[in-house]
């Protein structure tokens, strides 16, 4: 999947540092993990007495990365993750202004799976309509010959299917601590279960399209790197036990030793998987 080839400058003169920069932000944005990170940041840090100001950051975020891709990459399609983006939080933000309190009150309990599940179903839906969320940002990134090949649709597939069951898991998580533990800030359903899924698609997002590429030009038989090695897609995860650790010596301090066994594992696996990268 070749990178597409940037068009010339139509004014004739530009520097390359510039060049460079604008070409650095313009992939930047193209990124359809920067489409979500609204969704990951409200879903974070949404929670009793944080409704507000989790929707007056998303939407803001929203608005920043939606005005800045139109303005950068000119002609850029709207995505469906922008548009979602977009809906979704203003409306947020008109009901938080107009509900009730009591209303609220069940918005700052609920509204973190409210906005994972809305992120499931978009990511299953656009798989379901042949379309998935992450093929609008790749083929703006790659010529169109390889739109249609199997192996670039594949990976696409593959990954929006991926943020799909991360953000199902964050769903099902929050889900737990609110439901049947009854506290929404609970360390491990609110927080680090949330974070090790969404840690883990940002991962695979950026692991499994060079496993692919490696594949297919070794299955066409031309020369290329090897294919990654599959502890490469762990080595992330694996180092943030350490600070998921030191976490929960500080605000868990009933199962100190557990902290203390995510930090010595976390550091004894992420040595073992580098050593095997």
């Amino acid at each position: 999947m070749a990178p597409r080839h940037a068009p010339s400058h139509p004014g004739g003169v530009k520097t390359e540092g510039s060049a460079t920069a604008r070409g650095a932000i313009a992939g930047f944005l193209e990124n359809p993990v920067i489409g979500m990170a609204p969704w990951i940041i409200f879903s974070l840090l949404v929670g009793p007495g944080r409704f507000e100001i989790a929707v007056a950051l998303a939407l803001a975020t929203t608005i920043v990365l939606v005005t800045a891709g139109r303005v950068i990459n000119r002609g850029s399609s709207w995505k469906l993750l922008e548009i979602a983006d977009l809906v979704f939080f203003a409306i947020l933000a008109v009901v938080g202004l107009l509900a009730s309190e009591e209303t609220r009150t069940w918005l700052e309990t609920y509204a973190g799976e409210v906005s994972n599940i809305a992120l499931v179903v978009i990511a299953f839906g656009s798989m379901a309509i042949r379309m998935p969320f992450t093929l609008q940002y790749a083929r703006e990134r790659v010529d169109p010959e390889y739109w249609n090949k199997p192996t670039f649709l594949r990976t696409n597939y593959l990954i929006t299917g991926v943020w799909g069951l991360a953000f199902l898991v964050a769903a099902v998580a929050g889900a737990y601590g609110d439901l049947v533990l009854h506290n929404p800030s609970n360390i491990w359903t609110g927080w680090i279960i949330q974070i090790l899924a969404i840690v883990a698609a940002l991962r695979f997002t950026a692991w499994y399209p060079e496993v692919a590429r490696a594949r297919a030009l070794r299955d066409a038989g031309q020369p290329g790197p090897a294919p990654p090695n599959l502890a490469g897609m762990f080595v992330p995860l694996a180092g943030l036990l350490v600070p998921i650790g030191i976490a929960v010596l500080i605000f868990d301090d009933n199962v100190w030793w557990l902290g203390v066994a995510l930090i010595v594992v976390g550091g004894l696996l992420t040595k073992r998987l580098t050593a095997h990268d």
